[in-house]
């Protein structure tokens, strides 16, 4: 990492490794719709994508095989916007405590 961290710099190259090893949300568009995949926790079977300004996901694995038929379910607190703002703000407060560098 360069002496000036840059959180940009971090979620691009968390982006390049394949979806299964991320450890940060990441953005995908199909079919005009976008969403915020959401990172696998070692306890899932799979990912979850939430649509960027609605609250509401679907199966990762149903986002890849159908884009924008997959079939979404509403979520009671959690858009794509939200996942990305909380992942960004953890980052920047990591950043401040001295933790990358």
């Amino acid at each position: 990492m360069p002496a000036t961290i840059d959180i940009d710099r971090i979620f691009r190259e968390n982006r390049a490794n394949p979806p299964s090893e991320r450890t940060l949300p990441w953005e995908e568009t199909r079919d005009g719709i976008t969403v915020v995949v959401e990172p696998k926790p070692h306890w899932s079977d799979d990912m979850r994508a939430f649509r960027l300004e609605a609250r509401e996901y679907c199966r990762y694995a149903d986002w890849t095989a159908n884009g924008g038929h997959a079939r979404f379910y509403g979520h009671i607190d959690t858009s794509g916007d939200d996942l990305m703002m909380k992942a960004r703000a953890m980052i920047a407060r990591e950043i401040a405590d001295g933790l990358w560098g």
